[in-house]
């Protein structure tokens, strides 16, 4: 007997794709401790050694691989003792403490309007470790894509998570800028000014501006789902009420 086909998921009215990185969850903060930690352990000279590893293997694959310029390093100095304290400070850092200022808030608020989906870039082993262990798998009720470059998977998200509108909120415009372009006015782009690719004028400059800039995750609890409706878009920033 040929087995049935899954059964596509209902369409939802709008669903939510949020970052994680420097969207929800202050990244460059992680990367300052692991900086810190890096040259109590190894000295600075080795810690050099392992963020030009780790820089090399971003460029080639387009996302950060903390575990797998690790590997790289071990291969450089096979004898390190302090390769195991490192790892086990990666596997064990508390992201929940480096969530953004309401940022569960907001995850909660828009599922008023539709569904919150995570939708990140990152390795098999510890981005999906970073989203469970800061608490943000559980606040989206296990929704979470993670892909090597999402940008290149709408197809799939649109197969596993159908709607008539989208909203992606990102710190990266350069990814927004490529999911407008694909998705054009299905989407509502949110572009959250945090985190060190957000504070890049220059580049920010060379692209396009996003549907809705706003400066930081929380300011989205001061939103209404008009706010987000294609007729309602207005380029221009929406500040944060007080």
């Amino acid at each position: 007997m040929k087995p049935k086909a899954p059964r596509r998921p209902a369409p939802y009215k709008v669903v939510f794709l949020f970052d994680v990185d420097n969207t929800l969850l202050d990244n460059d903060r992680v990367i300052a401790d692991l900086r810190a930690f890096l040259n109590r352990e190894v000295g600075p000279e080795r810690a050099r050694c392992y963020w030009t590893l780790f820089d090399r293997l971003r460029t080639r694959l387009g996302y950060a691989d903390y575990l797998g310029a690790l590997q790289r390093y071990r291969i450089e100095y096979p004898h390190e003792l302090g390769l195991l304290n490192i790892s086990n400070y990666l596997i064990n850092y508390p992201f929940a403490n480096r969530l953004y200022p309401s940022s569960l808030d907001v995850l909660d608020c828009v599922k008023q309007w539709g569904i919150a989906v995570l939708l990140t870039d990152g390795d098999v082993v510890f981005q999906p470790r970073k989203v469970h262990r800061s608490g943000l798998y559980e606040a989206v009720e296990g929704r979470a894509l993670i892909y090597v470059h999402k940008e290149k998977e709408l197809a799939d998200v649109e197969v596993r998570y159908p709607a008539a509108h989208y909203v992606v909120v990102d710190d990266k415009l350069r990814i927004l800028t490529a999911i407008k372009k694909i998705w054009k006015q299905k989407v509502t782009t949110v572009f959250v000014k945090q985190g060190h690719y957000a504070r890049d004028s220059k580049l920010v400059a060379s692209l396009p501006p996003a549907d809705v800039s706003i400066e930081r995750i929380g300011d989205m609890l001061d939103c209404s789902l008009k706010d987000f409706h294609p007729a309602e878009v207005m380029h221009k920033p929406r500040p944060r009420s007080h």
